[in-house]
């Protein structure tokens, strides 16, 4: 599974989708591997950016941000990305969602 999560800093999940100008992904089989930060452009004064955001990570099945809008969330089932809303360091974010996505195959 590979994992997106959009970060100011790179340890946090802290901005909303449209404002994310740097992704992190991440993989995970048996355990959770960095791969590599992407950088988007966008403009922080425009709105409705998800879209680039989600192009960025077309090859990703999960992509994590503090909060998205409805045109994003569109976008992203077309591209068969899962949208996820959830904040904090981002260790804990990537833990608390492959725990459940374990908990619910069990």
């Amino acid at each position: 599974m590979r994992l997106a999560v959009v970060s100011s800093d790179g340890e946090n999940v802290d901005l909303h989708l449209g404002k994310g100008s740097t992704v992190y992904i991440y993989d995970y089989e048996d355990e959770l591997g960095f791969v590599e930060s992407r950088d988007v452009e966008i403009s922080q004064d425009a709105k409705h950016q998800g879209g680039k955001v989600i192009k960025a990570c077309e090859d990703c099945d999960v992509l994590i941000c503090v909060q998205y809008g409805f045109k994003s969330k569109i976008k992203a089932e077309d591209a068969g990305i899962k949208l996820v809303m959830d904040e904090g360091p981002i260790d804990d974010v990537l833990k608390r969602y492959i725990d459940h996505v374990e908990f619910m195959k069990s």
